[in-house]
């Protein structure tokens, strides 16, 4: 088969797409705009325009006459962000949240579940994560048929080719077949890749390390993982593993990989065991020896002098961890997200002290804002990414 017969459909697919990007990146254009933008004739935009409109990613603006002006107003033209919907998906150990956004990233609708205590059987995991997509949908208003891709972000490991890596304790967890589910009976495109790294692409794009080239975002929750950019481009390594933490393991005075609200939990609760009687135990009350991390904070916010000093030993440890950080992959900033992202705030003016002496030119700290839709946010990105990508391959070509 002659290689240049499809010389023409190429070139109308090139055209298609450079008008497409310009579309995307501004409100509205005229022809002219486009002209001056791709270098294109104005038979060959308004063409492609009209092939766009065709297709549902453009539509056509009204056009103001003013007084001045003579004969027709020029028309305009402008990306429909309605012409479909990705999902973002953030499935934890415990809950899964579910974001629906248009094609320009604005949230139209959510859901959020929790799992079965202890987790539940893949089966009945499976089962949560469908039904909170489709409670996301109903909220949102729109069709599964409107869905062009998911991403989701989970608590595990995932290989470059987007499965849960093999050996892991918690993989039971999340290799739960959604692939198929989504895929073959739904026929959504289902991008999976690990939570840390999808929190750092939701810095990237619309939290506090918003446009940062490089960025690094740990979630400090009960675990402590970590999501790398470096000169704008997300890490991964051979197997996924890039920002993984297993090796603080090998880490004096850190030893494993608790997260902040773990630690404060565990060392709280231990206070209580250990017959402490001050705000902590206020809080908690006299029946429990358990505290939530959130107690803590809330003591050492009240002066309690065993919620501070818990609150400085995890700060001095968490130092150590963004030591490491520093050292391998030098960000300009690190984000600590997460559950405790809000309490976190307490602890960097301690964590900014201690890691000084560790790195002779400490990355800036900062603290996410994105709360618990920190992941579903990266989630979105991811498939908007691959929206973008392959956005002239998602709908049919339009009937001529």
């Amino acid at each position: 088969m002659d290689a240049s017969a499809n010389t023409p459909q190429l070139l109308r697919r090139t055209n298609l797409r450079a008008v497409l990007e310009v579309l995307r990146s501004v409100p509205s254009v005229t022809g002219t705009d486009l002209i001056n933008a791709t270098g294109l004739t104005r038979a060959t935009v308004i063409a492609v325009c009209d092939d766009l409109i065709a297709r549902g990613w453009a539509r056509e603006t009204p056009s103001l006459r003013t007084d001045r002006q003579k004969g027709r107003p020029a028309r305009r033209f402008e990306f429909n962000e309605s012409a479909g919907y990705v999902l973002g998906l953030d499935v934890g150990i415990a809950t899964v949240r579910v974001l629906a956004a248009d094609l320009s990233g604005a949230v139209v609708g959510g859901s959020e579940a929790r799992f079965p205590r202890h987790g539940g059987q893949p089966e009945e995991r499976r089962d949560v994560v469908t039904a909170a997509v489709d409670a996301a949908l109903a909220d949102a208003g729109i069709e599964a048929s409107a869905v062009l891709c998911t991403g989701m972000g989970i608590a595990a490991q995932v290989t470059g080719n987007g499965d849960v890596a093999p050996g892991q304790e918690v993989a039971p967890m999340f290799d739960l077949g959604l692939s198929r589910e989504f895929g073959d009976t739904r026929g959504w495109p289902l991008l999976v890749e690990n939570d840390a790294k999808l929190a750092a692409l939701a810095e990237r794009w619309r939290g506090v390390g918003a446009g940062e080239e490089n960025l690094a975002v740990i979630l400090a929750g009960e675990r402590l993982g970590s999501g790398i950019i470096e000169s704008g481009r997300l890490l991964h390594g051979a197997s996924g593993g890039t920002g993984g933490m297993g090796a603080l393991q090998l880490v004096e005075g850190v030893g494993n990989e608790d997260g902040i609200a773990k630690l404060a939990r565990l060392w709280g609760s231990a206070a209580l065991r250990d017959g402490h009687n001050g705000r902590i135990r206020e809080l908690v009350g006299p029946d429990t020896n358990r505290a939530s991390a959130r107690l803590v904070f809330e003591a050492a916010a009240a002066g309690d002098p065993v919620a501070v000093e818990i609150l400085n030993r995890i700060a001095a440890r968490m130092a150590r961890v963004l030591a490491l950080v520093s050292s391998f992959f030098d960000p300009r900033l690190i984000v600590i997200g997460g559950a405790v992202a809000a309490s976190a705030t307490a602890l960097l003016p301690a964590m900014t002290r201690e890691l000084a002496h560790y790195v002779a030119e400490p990355p800036r700290l900062a603290v996410s804002d994105l709360g618990k839709m920190l992941v579903p946010t990266g989630a979105v990105r991811l498939a908007l990414d691959y929206v973008e990508t392959h956005l002239l391959n998602l709908v049919p070509e339009p009937k001529r």
